[in-house]
């Protein structure tokens, strides 16, 4: 199974700067037509956006569309979601089933990603989660629920995110992606970040700056002192011997050797 652990995000108006990230090394470009486009290069954007996929990309290449209780979002999805270049819809500010259910429906065929982005949105996180067959990841907005909720610290965003996280999982759905690091430059800080959102159980990030996506997967790959602990597990783990321990005491079931399975899955990146 390939993880994805970088979501470079890049403005619609810009097409050479899109052109640019399809080379960056990411593992997903995401067309942003919501907020980096002013209200007058929209239909530029969505334009732009539907030239370049009209084809096929070499990598994976969704559209974050404008909000769907705007006065855009409608022109977006016609003009997008049957493109054979894109790869899936990114829906912002999602806050209820209703509106996945909504758009799946109407617009049949590529992948749907909700933003949750309001505290009401990461009430409904599961409820959004299991809406449709057609979404197949949600994440958080975290610059929109910190200033919804008058969070002033980023520890304060912890359990919204880990409700989020639970949600994904509960729902069978891959762990979502960690938010941005708005600082581009504050590398340190975003490494820290990265530890942090590791630990919540977030699987990767998005960007808003290649010079980010190294720091990105380095946060997120496993350690060599966890790729072979993981090895060990496999290795000593059989299908006839049920639960055991290693002898360093680490115990051995089938959850633990499916979590050395996606370490070992995460690790083959490097090769």
């Amino acid at each position: 199974m390939t993880f994805p652990l970088t979501w470079l995000y890049v403005p619609g108006d810009r097409p050479h700067i899109v052109n640019k990230a399809l080379a960056s090394g990411a593992d997903v470009v995401v067309i942003d037509l919501e907020d980096a486009v002013a209200p007058d290069r929209k239909a530029y954007a969505r334009a732009a956006a539907a030239e370049l996929l009209s084809a096929p990309q070499p990598v994976p290449v969704h559209v974050r569309v404008n909000a769907l209780d705007g006065p855009f979002a409608t022109a977006d999805l016609t003009a997008l979601a049957s493109l054979p270049g894109l790869s899936g819809l990114r829906l912002p500010k999602v806050s209820t089933p209703e509106q996945v259910v909504r758009i799946a429906e109407l617009h049949s065929g590529p992948p749907l990603y909700a933003l949750l982005e309001s505290a009401l949105a990461v009430e409904h996180a599961y409820a959004i989660a299991t809406a449709h067959p057609s979404l197949h990841g949600i994440a958080l907005g975290e610059a929109d629920l910190r200033a919804d909720l008058g969070v002033r610290h980023d520890a304060g965003l912890d359990w919204s995110r880990s409700r989020v996280i639970v949600a994904a999982r509960a729902a069978g759905l891959p762990p979502p992606p960690q938010s941005v690091h708005p600082d581009t430059r504050d590398l340190d800080g975003l490494t820290a970040s990265c530890a942090h959102g590791r630990t919540l159980g977030f699987l990767g990030r998005a960007a808003i700056h290649p010079r980010q996506l190294p720091v990105i997967e380095r946060a997120y790959l496993p350690t060599e002192k966890e790729l072979e602990h993981a090895e060990t597990i496999i290795k000593a783990a059989t299908e006839d011997q049920g639960a055991q321990a290693l002898p360093n005491g680490t115990f051995i079931d089938a959850a633990v050797v499916a979590a050395a399975q996606r370490t070992l899955s995460l690790a083959r990146r490097r090769r």
